[in-house]
């Protein structure tokens, strides 16, 4: 078969597997982006808060009954299904019916949380906008369900377009897709939340890098501009982020290659511009639009998104939490090493023979650790603020395989010429 129609049969393999599990994907983010994204097909806020607590507290409920049938003590009791619906909708209803009888509702999404963490979700319309068409035309469940399919298998395609544009064996194109399914960034993609947008978005860029790099600047470049701007809608931090480690990567680049006296090349400097750009226009962006500053986030992570008083020493407890935070990250990592020897093996395959593309693949998941670095918070399910890290072993794995799978091509071509030798 063709490298497309392989393409096809392992995006439509994920999709049909990711029927397992239609509902118990959210999480509490969820419910803000939902409620914004009904706002814009114009809900009210007791319609669109109907539509979001039924959608959340579904989910709930699923993965009590799911929970309790595996339970060797509870198994054979009444389905909790009801019961966990009943007690969800009244505990959800609770907290918004108060904050909307108390004059709290402004802005698009439903106050689930107070004013000023609403006002976090209020500066990120692009997953909204996104959502729309789908949960238009299928509904709120399967809605968002198609729109994370949808994200996560234009993410793995997006893996293969790269590893081809890098003139990588097919077979290594197709795995680059399927590890991009099968690690935790599939995972993670597929919850309703930004981080499938955010993983797609970011390979995007990276594929513009790779473009760039290879002679193709003008559209590489307008694809590396075209997925920043996104960005800034979907999550305006990461476009920063990623702005930051394209241009510093481009830097390093050319200080490298001004050194041994080669030239910079037209991509390099190109992509190196356009990072440099998207910090500026982030950060000039989000002044004129009075987006929530860094000071407020950091008191959003210290006082438990602001259901205590302000810290008066924030930063100085940010850093203490931050070196707190990553001693314990690093013993569980060493319990568990699979995650650092993947990023390990990525980057030993990112630059062992494509240094130039292997330094902004690094970069773009860099911006993994920046995100975890800004939310050091280790309960965070599944670690999903450094999925993005998990894009370097997708792309550098295949990468670090090429030789072998060039090896497996090669041999048996030299031993047919040398049978037809024998044969003469």
């Amino acid at each position: 078969m063709r490298p497309r129609t392989w393409v096809l049969v392992l995006a439509a393999v994920f999709a049909l597997l990711q029927l397992a599990n239609v509902t118990g994907r959210d999480t509490p983010d969820t419910k803000n982006y939902l409620s914004y994204a009904l706002s814009l097909r114009g809900e009210g806020k007791h319609a669109a808060a109907a539509a979001t607590i039924d959608y959340a507290c579904s989910g709930k409920a699923s993965i009590a009954r799911r929970n309790q049938n595996v339970d060797v003590i509870r198994f054979h009791r009444a389905d909790p299904t009801a019961r966990v619906m009943a007690a969800c909708r009244a505990r959800e209803w609770r907290a918004v019916g108060a904050r909307l009888a108390a004059g709290q509702t402004g802005g698009h999404t439903v106050p689930y949380m107070p004013e000023r963490f609403m006002r976090i979700f209020e500066v990120r319309p692009g997953y909204p906008v996104f959502l729309l068409p789908y949960i238009t035309v299928f509904g709120v469940t399967w809605g968002l369900w198609a729109a994370s399919v949808v994200v996560t298998v234009l993410g793995g395609v997006l893996a293969f377009l790269i590893l081809r544009t890098v003139r990588t064996p097919t077979p290594l194109c197709l795995t680059g897709q399927a590890l991009f399914y099968v690690l935790p960034c599939g995972a993670t993609a597929m919850r309703p939340m930004t981080e499938g947008l955010l993983l797609t978005l970011t390979l995007a860029a990276v594929w513009g890098c790779a473009l760039a790099l290879d002679g193709r600047v003008r559209a590489g470049t307008l694809l590396v501009c075209g997925a920043l701007a996104a960005l800034f809608a979907v999550k305006h931090s990461q476009a920063l982020f990623l702005g930051l480690c394209l241009a510093g990567a481009g830097a390093a680049i050319g200080v490298r290659r001004w050194r041994a006296g080669a030239s910079y090349g037209r991509g390099l400097v190109a992509v190196t511009a356009a990072g440099c750009c998207g910090v500026l226009a982030t950060l000039l962006l989000a002044k004129v639009l009075h987006y929530p500053s860094e000071s407020e986030s950091l008191q959003d992570l210290l006082t438990g998104h602001f259901s205590r008083p302000d810290r008066t020493r924030p930063w100085s407890d940010f850093f203490h939490l931050q070196l707190n935070f990553w001693v314990e990250w690093l013993r569980r990592q060493l319990w568990e090493p699979f995650f650092v020897a993947a990023l390990a093996a990525g980057a030993w395959g990112a630059l062992r023979r494509r240094r130039a593309f292997g330094c902004f693949l690094l970069a773009a998941a860099f911006t993994g650790i920046l995100t975890q670095a800004g939310h050091p918070d280790i309960n965070i399910w599944g670690n999903r603020l450094i999925v993005l890290a998990w894009l370097l072993p997708v792309v550098g794995v295949p990468l670090l395989l090429e030789p072998v799978m060039r090896g497996r091509v090669v041999v048996p071509v030299q031993d047919r010429v040398k049978q037809a030798h024998s044969l003469r």
